[in-house]
């Protein structure tokens, strides 16, 4: 049974793959359209197996907000180039917005959904795509959002029991995401420190004091100090307001509750920046020509 030219368009449209794969699968069905459909899935199933070995630290963090639900996920691909294309954007986002809707339980769950339309991506762009992990949070108040640039991004879960739509809340809310971004906390509150993260911080002052020649004995009053200052630095309401350093983030909320009629309570808040703690490969190309050249002497 042969085939067109408008035959490859058509399989071409419904399947996103390259012209090449397209009359190979058509070949390889005997124009037969539906069937060569299949067997570009099942090809591409093998290809998306064979991808998921290789690194992907290039994609998109994304934030969305529906109602009272806000997520922040990232979607990994290899190449930045590949990131900043529609396809990979628009998969990006339809992922976010999927998880408010279906509200997954978590990144497992979610990839588990999702496996088919990955490897159909997979399969048209070339390259290994990994739905990495999502932070969802429900509220009774409001959520603040940031996103920079799909490298970042913030949300931030406030409740008051003031006026919401005055311009002052709405303004925290950006202000308060913004902050986050820039100033990385770790924490709500001092509160929430909890005492593995202050050992190893503890840990991490004794190494510093040590390399910087301190005397043995001055060491551990020295640890002691940097620990009592550790709330002012990694918990967020404990941090000087990045836009007003004579403001800590707590008199900030503190003073447009004031203004708004209602107490104003931080309840949680989630960052992502896109890649972290992912090792990337670094490429060198003297190996990779030696590598090539091996073979043909």
């Amino acid at each position: 049974m042969s085939f067109t030219a408008s035959d490859v368009k058509k399989l071409r449209e419904m399947t996103g793959a390259g012209m090449m794969a397209c009359k190979k699968a058509l070949t390889e069905s005997e124009g037969n359209v539906e069937a060569a459909v299949d067997h570009l899935r099942k090809k591409g199933l093998a290809a998306a197996k064979k991808k998921q070995s290789r690194i992907a630290a290039e994609g998109a963090v994304v934030t969305a907000t529906e109602g009272n639900k806000a997520v922040v996920v990232e979607v990994n691909c290899e190449t930045d180039f590949v990131s900043k294309g529609d396809d990979f954007q628009n998969f990006a986002l339809k992922i976010a917005n999927d998880i408010l809707k279906e509200g997954y339980a978590d990144i497992a769950a979610l990839k588990t959904a999702k496996e088919e339309i990955v490897n159909e991506l997979t399969l048209k762009i070339g390259e290994k795509i990994d739905l990495r992990r999502f932070e969802a949070q429900e509220t009774t108040g409001a959520f603040g959002t940031y996103n920079h640039g799909g490298r970042i991004g913030v949300i931030v879960n406030v409740e008051t029991a003031g006026d919401k739509t005055s311009a002052e809340f709405q303004e925290l809310l950006k202000d308060l995401a913004m902050h986050v971004a820039a100033a990385d906390p770790k924490f709500v509150s001092a509160n929430d420190i909890d005492e593995d993260f202050k050992n190893k911080e503890a840990e991490i002052y004794r190494g510093q004091l040590k390399e910087e020649g301190k005397p043995e004995n001055m060491i551990e009053k020295i640890v002691l100090g940097k620990l009592n200052k550790l709330a002012s630095e990694v918990c967020l309401l404990e941090q000087k307001f990045i836009k007003n350093p004579d403001f800590t983030i707590k008199k900030l909320i503190e003073e447009v509750g004031g203004k708004t009629g209602g107490a104003i309570t931080l309840k949680a808040f989630s960052k992502f920046n896109l890649g972290e703690g992912i090792e990337k490969k670094e490429d060198n190309l003297a190996d990779e020509v030696a590598k090539m050249t091996a073979g043909s002497n």
